[in-house]
């Protein structure tokens, strides 16, 4: 890689492609030999129906995958939302000191933190932990965050990034009954 200073990716909004997107890039940093790291929040990656196909892909190319918070609300193993609250957000606390650790010791040219920003907008993470995330990153390291979250919540953030894609829905088969098709949605 050239070593040149690695920058700050921000893929938000309630359309999609926000995830799909990351995944491009780090297939494409991958084919051109950079060493790639992808860390999942909300999303429990070793099971169906996302260890099937694109999170299978990648750790065959050869992509470090990492998983925390495998759950989301809806799935969650805690009934009290205290409870929920509490674990979700110790264990978001850990997946930023395990980042930080990995940043430091890994070298990775491209790291992905994919849907950590719905860790922001439901309050687990502060947007002060995630830009205290953003400004431990090495210098040469190109940072992706993926997530729907509000551009309010998003607006500190925003301005340490270097690229903010807003994913826009305009139109979704989902909101006329289509349900999400396997190889298409996931």
């Amino acid at each position: 890689m050239n070593k040149s200073k690695g920058l700050i990716h921000i893929y938000t909004g309630d359309g999609k492609g926000k995830t799909t997107a990351a995944i491009g890039l780090a297939i494409r940093a991958k084919a051109h030999n950079l060493n790639v790291c992808w860390i999942s929040f909300h999303k429990d990656i070793e099971k169906p129906p996302y260890s099937e196909g694109d999170y299978k892909i990648l750790k065959e190319t050869g992509i470090n995958m990492y998983n925390f918070v495998k759950y989301c609300e809806i799935e969650s193993p805690y009934k009290d939302k205290k409870e929920l609250f509490e674990h979700a957000g110790s264990e978001c606390i850990n997946a930023v000191n395990f980042i930080k650790e990995k940043m430091d010791s890994e070298n990775y040219d491209v790291l992905v933190l994919d849907e950590i920003l719905i860790s922001l907008r439901e309050g687990y993470l502060s947007d002060n932990e995630i830009i205290d995330l953003l400004n431990s990153k090495p210098e040469t390291t190109e940072l992706i965050l993926t997530g729907r979250c509000s551009e309010e919540k998003l607006k500190k953030i925003i301005e340490v990034a270097d690229y903010v894609s807003k994913i826009e829905k305009i139109k979704h088969p989902y909101n006329i009954g289509v349900e999400r098709r396997k190889g298409i949605e996931y």
